[in-house]
Parts: C-alpha cells; structure tokens; sequence
C-alpha cells in the first residue's frame, strides 16, 4: 500500500497540533512578511516561535513545511536574506515557495532541505514538471485548474518527483490565486500576494451606466446585489478513488484562517476517507461528503477536476461560509468528581440539547443534562465564550481533544 499525504493548514500552534491529532499526515505553516495568509488569533507562529512549531509536528509524528511563497520585492529578498538563519534553524521538512528568487537563495543557502514548488507558479503540465524536477525541487503543488486526467498524464510523463494537489477549501476567483483586486481597491493597503486579502471577490456588486452616475442596477433580482466573482469551495471527497488512482501523492486542504474546529473536521474525515480508499477502491464516498457538509462552506464545486468548470462553480447568494453544524464547545479536558466537563462555549448552548461530540478517534450523539458555572451553582443555559461546566449524558474516553457542535444538517448543499 503506498503512503497518501493528508496536508492540512496549521494558523497557529494550537491548530498545527488539532490537525495533526486529527488525522493529518503533514501541516503546512508560515510567518508574516513572507506567506499569503494573514493570521489573526491563537498562538501565532512567528519567526521566534517557528522552530517550537515545526519541533512540535515532529514530536507528534507528522512533517511539517514552511511556506515562503509571496511574491517578493527587493525589500522582501533583503528582508529573507536577514531571517535565512532562523529559518534553517527550524529544520522543516520542507520550504514551499513560489519566487524563482527564493527558490534560488534556498537552494543556495539551505540545500539540505526539499524544496516545494507552490500552486502559485500555475503548473499545468508535464513540461515545467520536469523543469522544476531539474532545477532541484522535490515535489510540486499542481494548479487547482487541472483535471483529473490531466495529473494522470503529468504522472505518467514525470514519475519521479512529489505531486500535491488541493482537495478541498476556498477558492480564489483569479488563476491559482494570482490576484490584484484586493490591491486595487485597498490603494496598495491591503495586497493579496503578501498575506492580507481583502476578499473583494466576496464583496456584492452592482453596475453602474457611465452616463447615469448613481444609478445602481441590480446584476440579480433577489435586491441583494451579486457576488459575481465568488468561487464555491472546492471539495473533491468524491473524486478521492480517482485522485489517488491519478497518482497523487499529497492532499491539500485550503484554511489557515479558518477555525480550530474547521481544521479538526476536516482532516477526521478526509483521514477516514482516504484510509478507506487504500483499503477498498470502490468504496462510496457519500458519507464523507455528508460529513463535509457539517463545516462551513458556500456550496460545494469540484472545480476543474472533472473537466467542466462552469458558472455553477460560483457562489452567487452568499460569500461567507455557511455550516451544516454549528461548533458549540471545545472541552479543556478539566472534569469534576460529578462527571462535568469544563469547557469553552462557542455557540449558546441549552439543556436538554441533542448534540454530536468529535475527537480523533470516536464520534457520537450525547444529550446535555446539567450546567454549573465556574463557582459550581447550577445554571440554566452556556452563554457564548463562557468557560462553565457540562454534563453530558455520554462524554467521551479521552475528551483532552474533543470538540462538541449541533446535529445534522440545517439545509442540503449541494456540489
């Protein structure tokens, strides 16, 4: 059975270790300055702190690469010559980059570590495979704008080098990601390729006549504009049998930014489908997809996999994610001698509430039967962001990394 790469995004030290507990085989992080993701909250991994996060994959088992992959002035090159040292310090196992320039220096200065080819450099055939293969690189992270036959052929023309590829998360409107809208609007405020998007492919939109200036016409009839620019999320869970049968070599999930409990859920069940293929080919991915839809998203797409990208592929109703489940609490693994459960509310929780518990390796549906706060009096309700004590009627074997959300699915979101 040969080894399939589960690659998921790690924002921040406490996400690098979720994801990797929850099933991921890699993570893939970065620093301010030099990625294309501005983090906001948790632990954030800095240049001070990068060597702890990579150690941190490592003692749990899982690879760990640093992305380097802005587009980069003459400043950033000054910038990244000054920070090379603390960057071969951390001894990732990989530096993911998009830059010829940085592709050079690293190369150079660090040659000891493989060097990743970003989806940025929009490689779609076997050609500039061999290319980057010849010029030292160790893998590359294909456009998302291939097929799925496509990756097959660049396998079977280049069988020796890494291929990655995305399958699944948010998608840019602009080739691979290449985009300048953030910076046009923002005045140079805000540039997409440095790490601090504006995300006006998500903004609503209506036209405006040249000759009849403030005059607003609807794109849509629904009075709500339209976001005309905004992709769905890509989730091939379905396709995953073929994809492996391609000759892929890494998944990737899109989502630094997104939440601790999106991380989680999304590598349990890309986890559990992927080791399900390996055993048995055939298997239906249905369940999978179902699960998917539990984590926020605006609507499914396959993108380019299949070969007919189309305008079903945009989300036009909506540009922030909405989840078939919502996250409710996150256990702090502190428990009383009554069986109550410390935890921190994310959304207001109820007595009596049926709801669904995850952790690495059990999930199930348990009900609420008692909450105490924090000086152990008996209350009615969990308020949002409250730290307060839970009784469920069934809690876990280990709750250390258990997170709680609501049951089911609110409405069908189709791919």
């Amino acid at each position: 059975m040969r080894d399939v790469e589960l690659l998921m995004p790690a924002g921040n030290l406490e996400k690098l270790e979720y994801a990797i507990r929850y099933g991921a085989n890699a993570v893939y992080l970065g620093v301010a300055d030099f990625i294309l993701r501005a983090m906001r909250k948790g632990s954030l991994i800095t240049m001070d702190n990068l060597k702890q996060a990579v150690d941190l994959a490592h003692s749990l088992g899982a690879k760990a690469y640093v992305t380097i992959n802005i587009f980069a002035f003459n400043n950033d090159i000054r910038q990244l010559e000054e920070c090379l040292d603390k960057f071969k310090d951390a001894n990732p196992d990989a530096f993911i980059v998009s830059d010829y320039g940085i592709f050079n220096m690293i190369r150079k200065k660090i040659p000891n570590i493989p060097i990743h080819v970003s989806t940025q450099t929009n490689t779609l055939n076997y050609e500039s495979v061999k290319f980057w293969r010849d010029l030292g690189a160790t893998r590359v992270i294909l456009a998302r704008e291939l097929a799925i036959e496509d990756i097959a052929e660049i396998r079977r023309q280049v069988p020796d080098i890494e291929l990655e590829s995305f399958i699944h998360g948010a998608q840019c409107v602009s080739f691979s990601g290449r985009c300048l809208l953030s910076d046009y609007f923002s005045k140079g405020e805000r540039k997409a390729n440095h790490g601090n998007c504006s995300q006006p492919c998500r903004w609503s939109y209506k036209l405006v006549e040249e000759t009849r200036p403030g005059e607003y016409l609807e794109i849509n009839q629904d009075g709500r504009g339209s976001h005309i620019l905004s992709p769905k999320d890509l989730c091939l869970v379905k396709q995953l049998p073929q994809m492996i049968d391609a000759g892929i070599d890494s998944f990737k999930v899109e989502g630094r930014t997104k939440s601790l409990y999106y991380v989680s859920a999304v590598a349990k069940t890309y986890r559990q489908a992927i080791d399900e293929v390996l055993e048995n080919p055939y298997a239906d991915m249905e369940k999978y997809f179902k699960e998917l839809q539990k984590v926020g998203n605006r609507g499914y797409t396959t993108g380019f996999a299949l070969g007919n990208n189309n305008g079903d592929s945009y989300s036009y109703d909506i540009s922030k994610g909405l989840a078939g489940a919502d996250f409710l609490c996150e256990f702090k693994g502190e428990k009383t001698s009554d069986n109550y459960n410390l935890v921190k509310i994310k959304n207001k929780m109820l007595l009596h509430d049926e709801v669904e518990i995850i952790t690495p390796t059990e999930q199930f549906k348990t009900t609420v039967e008692g909450f105490k706060n924090m000086d152990g009096e008996e209350v009615e309700l969990g308020n949002t962001n409250d730290d307060i004590y839970i009784k469920f009627s069934k809690i876990p074997e280990d709750n250390k990394y258990a997170l709680v959300r609501t049951v089911g699915i609110k409405e069908p979101m189709n791919v």
